[in-house]
């Protein structure tokens, strides 16, 4: 067991070791919880962004152009598609993770 080889080899398996006790671990129900409350409440934030952006440049414009609703209902609907289209790509870039996070736990799961 002297042999740096050895050593190595021993050093990797004690790391894959608490790589899988770490994917293992049981969540607490709560923390899974507020995640997912986070999630949706960045959702519900990303859309009134969109839609108070897109009621300023309107208003904006509107004002600076001496018309009155044109610009702020085109505004309003583009911020709001905007919203939309960014709400869209974080629920893609949330899905990608979590199946990323059970490819991995299969992974392990194949190993024993």
């Amino acid at each position: 067991m002297t042999d740096p080889e050895d050593k190595e080899r021993l050093r990797q398996l004690e790391e894959r070791i608490e790589a899988v006790k770490k994917t293992q671990a049981p969540k607490d129900h709560m923390e899974e919880h507020y995640s997912q409350a986070q999630l949706a409440w960045r959702m519900v934030i990303e859309l009134v962004a969109g839609l108070l952006i897109g009621f300023g440049v309107g208003l904006g414009l509107d004002a600076l152009f001496g018309t009155k609703p044109i610009f702020l209902i085109l505004f309003i609907f583009l911020g709001f598609a905007a919203g939309v289209n960014v709400m869209i790509r974080s629920a893609k870039e949330i899905q990608a993770k979590q199946l990323a996070e059970q490819d991995a736990s299969a992974e392990t799961d194949e190993r024993d």
